[in-house]
């Protein structure tokens, strides 16, 4: 897939994953959550780790959370990413307890400092994928 020129790098998600992409492509942040015990869950799984039921609906989510880790990537490992040479790996704890792995936008990577508020933004690429970053909120 091609954006302004240059190439991108998208999943190619499969089962619940293609779930979860689907609800980004739509323009929406959802998390599995549990109907057993309310508790949020990410990545997509059949069962709740913490009660075990198999039982569980996608939820929408704030998007709000806090920087909870992050990596500077200074070197491509995909050809797609040459050009966003240097660019942060961010890992947010949203306020519903989920982690999630993502790109971070409007900062710039030395200034990434851990706990910083941060918003989810979701950017449909397609009719089946969705990706979602993160800005300082």
């Amino acid at each position: 897939m091609t954006t302004g020129g240059a190439p991108r790098a998208v999943p190619s998600p499969v089962g619940l994953a293609a779930e979860w992409y689907a609800h980004l492509a739509r323009g929406e942040l959802r998390f599995q959550r549990c109907a057993g015990c309310d508790r949020w869950r990410h990545p997509p799984r059949h069962l709740c780790a913490k009660c075990g039921s198999d039982a569980w609906e996608w939820a929408a989510a704030s998007g709000r959370g806090i920087l909870f880790s992050w990596t500077v990537t200074h070197q491509a490992m995909h050809p797609a990413f040459t050009g966003a040479l240097p660019y942060a790996i961010v890992v947010v704890e949203l306020d519903e307890g989920v982690r999630v792995v993502s790109g971070v936008r409007g900062i710039e990577p030395a200034d990434l400092r851990l706990e910083l508020p941060l918003q989810a933004e979701v950017e449909p690429v397609d009719d089946a994928i969705g990706l979602v970053y993160f800005r300082p909120a």
